[in-house]
Order: C-alpha cells, then sequence, then structure tokens
C-alpha cells in the first residue's frame, strides 16, 4: 500500500501545494489522511475478521455494491495506471542524457512492468522496492531536516496567493485525491492481506499494526514533501511548474538545494526507481481487482485470466495517456479529481460492510472519525461538483 501512494500524491501533489501556497493548507493535508483513515482500514479489518477479500464483501451484500464497485474500479484502474505510467516517464525523460518522447518512454516502461509480473518475478522487485522506498523516506526528512535548519528561501517581501478562492477549489479536490492513495487501494490491500493469509497466519492484531504502521508513516511522509515545497520553492518565480520534465527538474532542485549538487543523480535514480515500483504495484493490483470482479461475475476463468486483465488494463491506460498528448498536468489533474470524486461512494461501501459484520466492533473514536470522515468528503465532493457545472 505504501508503494501505491508514494507517486503522485507525494511527489506532486503535496509538493505543489507548499510550492504554491506556503504552510496555508497543511491542514488539508492532515485533514484528508485523518478523515480517509476509517476507510482504508476497513478493508484490512473486514479480510482479518472473515477471510474474505472487499470485493467478495460487496457482492455478498447484493447486486448493487457490486456492480458499483465493478463500474467504478474499471475507471479508477485505467486513470490511475495512466497517470503513473506518466509520471514515471516524466522522470526518467529528465534523468536520461538523450532526448527521447515521453509517450515511447511510456511504452518502454509498460513493456518492462509487464514482463516482470507476467514471468512472476515481482516478489523479487518488491523487495528491492521496499529498499527503495526506505532509502527515499530518509533522503527527504534529510532534506526536509537540513531546509528547516537553514529556514525558507521565501523573499522577505514576498505575498503568496490565498487558497480560499472558490476558483482555488478544484486544486484543493485534485490534491486530496490520491492523499494518502485513492481509496480503492483499500480493495488491493485486502486481496493482497488474503493472499498473504494463504501463506501464513496474521492475527488482528497483527494485521491492524502493519496497516497502521504504514498508513501513518506514508501520512507523514507526505508533510515532509509538503514542507520541503514550502521551505524551497514557495515564492520562486518557477515554482508552480507541472509540466513534464519541468516537475522532474523542480522535484530533483529541492533535493540539490539542500543536500548538494552531488545529489541529483542519486536522487533522480531514486525517485524513478521510487514511481517504477508504485506503476508496478498498480499493474498488478488493479489487475487483481479486475479479475476478482470478472470471476464474480461468473464468467469463465482460465488460468490466463490475470494476465489478460493485466494486458487490458495496460493498453486502455495507453490511449488515455495519449488521448491527453503525454501532458503530464491535465492528465494528473483529471485523476486525481475523479479519485477524489469517486472516493465518497467506496467510502460507504466500505461502512456499510464492515458494518454489517458484528464480529467487527469500533470505539466511539473511530465511529466519530467516520462520520465525520462521510460528512467531509460527501460535503467536500458535492460542492466541487455543483461549483464545476452549476
Amino acid at each position: 500500500m505504501a508503494t501505491a501512494s508514494i507517486g503522485g500524491s507525494h511527489l506532486v501533489a503535496s509538493t505543489q501545494a507548499g510550492a504554491i501556497f506556503g504552510w496555508q493548507l497543511i491542514w488539508l493535508i492532515v485533514a484528508v489522511n485523518v478523515l480517509k483513515y476509517p476507510f482504508f482500514r476497513f478493508g484490512v479489518e473486514y479480510t482479518l475478521a472473515t477471510g474474505n477479500n472487499l470485493i467478495e464483501g460487496y457482492k455478498s451484500k447484493g447486486p448493487w455494491y457490486f456492480y458499483c464497485f465493478a463500474g467504478l474500479n474499471v475507471i479508477a484502474a485505467i486513470v490511475s495506471t495512466a497517470g503513473v505510467l506518466l509520471l514515471t516517464a516524466s522522470l526518467l525523460h529528465y534523468a536520461l542524457p538523450v532526448n527521447v518522447s515521453v509517450t515511447l518512454l511510456c511504452w518502454l516502461i509498460l513493456g518492462v512492468c509487464l514482463m516482470i509480473l507476467l514471468l512472476g518475478h515481482f516478489k523479487a522487485l518488491d523487495n528491492v522496492a521496499k529498499i527503495i522506498m526506505v532509502v527515499l523516506t530518509i533522503t527527504t526528512v534529510a532534506a526536509f531536516i537540513i531546509a528547516f535548519h537553514n529556514g525558507p528561501m521565501t523573499p522577505a517581501d514576498f505575498e503568496g496567493p490565498s487558497p480560499y478562492k472558490l476558483a482555488m477549489l478544484g486544486f484543493m479536490v485534485a490534491l486530496m485525491g490520491w492523499m494518502p492513495a485513492p481509496i480503492e487501494v483499500s480493495a488491493l490491500s485486502s486481496l493482497w492481506l488474503k493472499a498473504k493469509q494463504q501463506q501464513q497466519k496474521i492475527t488482528t492484531k497483527q494485521g491492524l499494526l502493519d496497516f497502521n504502521v504504514g498508513f501513518w508513516l506514508t501520512a507523514a511522509l507526505a508533510l515532509v514533501f509538503f514542507g520541503l515545497g514550502v521551505l524551497v520553492q514557495y515564492g520562486q518565480s518557477n515554482s508552480t511548474v507541472l509540466g513534464g520534465v519541468a516537475f522532474a527538474q523542480r522535484l530533483i532542485d529541492m533535493y540539490a538545494l539542500t543536500i548538494g549538487d552531488w545529489s541529483r543523480p542519486l536522487v533522480s535514480a531514486i525517485a524513478f526507481l521510487c514511481l517504477f515500483g508504485t506503476t508496478l504495484t498498480v499493474l498488478d493490483g488493479y489487475s487483481r481487482t479486475l479479475n476478482e470482479s470478472h470471476k464474480l461475475f461468473g464468467f469463465k476463468q482460465s488460468k490466463h485470466s490475470l494476465n489478460i486483465w493485466l494486458l487490458i488494463q495496460s493498453v486502455a491506460g495507453m490511449i488515455v495517456i495519449l488521448f491527453f498528448k503525454s501532458a503530464l498536468s491535465p492528465m494528473l489533474t483529471f485523476a486525481m479529481t475523479l479519485a477524489f470524486v469517486t472516493t465518497p461512494v467506496f467510502a460507504w461501501l466500505n461502512f456499510r460492510l464492515v458494518r454489517s459484520e458484528p464480529s467487527i466492533k469500533h470505539g466511539p473514536i473511530l465511529r466519530i472519525l467516520t462520520w465525520a470522515g462521510m460528512i467531509y468528503l460527501v460535503g467536500f465532493a458535492l460542492t466541487f461538483m455543483v461549483w464545476k457545472f452549476f
């Protein structure tokens, strides 16, 4: 889950929020992480309590639950694949010494990912991805500490824009869409957990400890990236850049300006490998949800069904990238916005499913947090849709 989360939400949305608005939106990042927490947790709790994954749970609740999830999940799988693939290609484009089109790099990265997944070497790479994630975390925290010690680079007379204007609502919604991850990742986590349960016994305490450590460390890292954006980019003339290679350059600049210029090649490699792991995780996870939905619809399965869905998802993601002509900013904005608008639906499905399971008990704090999260997510989504379309 952490590997799937550290992507657009952290490297793009968090840093951009800090770079444009300074500390003004720190409350928004804290709020969306805290208020989404129960609905991610419900996926883990349900699988630990019943031995079934979330999609099986939706199916058991009735056709409306299942069809609603299946339809939204198809859209989410395609758009998320396109988003992380384009982001990874943009970073690689910046790191390469030769000029290769971003679209071609998307095809090459996708081809390597498919080869790894189809040949069954994901487990080995997953272990490497965890090491890369630790190195990225240490590097980012170190850069933040140095930047904090050096003080902000904002000019003394700089007056930044205010996010509290109706025109900024779209930016705030996009910021929350993938923070800390798209909420349907709860279904991916559920499938991964069930697969792990088949290999070893996992108690409820162990499962929730794993989830909590991963979730809150991911949320904390979002604040670190946000802080870097504030300390290093806020008030700079080109701090709002979000286009392709220019975005990648601004990202690497954050580390170079704090740790030192020597770190550019190292950080470029770490950031690329981190996003490459994210792309692999997204491809693997969503293809599993698509295949599981296909199976629960009652269609005949073969030993190649998962691979077929993986290929369909990949091709559909590339079609979306070609539609956006490999433009990073509109592609990510679209993906993140769509993720937030569908968040209340996934949140409600998870909430209703766990609430109907008698073996799962919640204390008053988690119940209050759940209802506060539902009100917040639904309210923000409805406000955005009214503003956008009416």
